[in-house]
């Protein structure tokens, strides 16, 4: 593969693989770094790469696997930055709801982050970066059944912690 393939393929998913390993990572200067191994690391590969079937896939494992590693060798990190879950106008919304939406992005996060790390990356990669149940097949090595599961047990979850922290099933 040459440098006009390599840019044509693998550095239009680069915000991709940033936004996963921020997700695992949950530090931007952490993500950076990640995401240039990973590119490093394909390039570096660059001859093989046109016997994968999808580079994507290759791609979105190594960035998982990277940050998994970096993960389990510094279990002590410390969280900083903000996510883009949400993005408000200050024009458009008052202060008590800009604080109010702040609040609930923090706790989404926070929920998203407390999942099992197979549940986290496909519910990322299903609903942040919408890839398809096959795409996310050939990343994981899972089945589309198991896909499903995995999800609709992650979202439960993530609706059962958020409703529980909320409150707002003492009501009912």
């Amino acid at each position: 593969m040459d440098l006009q393939a390599f840019n044509q393929i693998v550095l239009p998913v680069q915000g991709r693989l940033f936004r996963l390993a921020k997700l695992f990572l949950r530090n931007r200067e952490e993500a950076e770094d990640t995401l240039q191994e990973v590119l490093l690391r394909l390039w570096t590969k660059r001859q093989q790469l046109d016997s994968y079937h999808s580079v994507e896939a290759l791609a979105v494992q190594m960035t998982r696997n990277l940050c998994l590693d970096k993960l389990k060798s510094q279990a002590n990190r410390t969280t900083n930055g903000t996510t883009d879950l949400t993005t408000v106008q200050a024009d458009d919304v008052s202060p008590y709801r800009q604080t109010e939406l702040a609040d609930s992005s923090a706790l989404l996060r926070r929920i998203i982050g407390d999942l099992p790390d197979p549940q986290k990356l496909i519910l990322h990669l299903r609903d942040v970066e919408e890839y398809s149940f096959e795409e996310i097949e050939q990343v994981t090595g899972l089945t589309v059944n198991n896909i499903r599961v995995i999800l609709s047990r992650a979202r439960q979850r993530v609706r059962d912690s958020y409703l529980k922290t909320n409150d707002y099933e003492a009501g009912y």
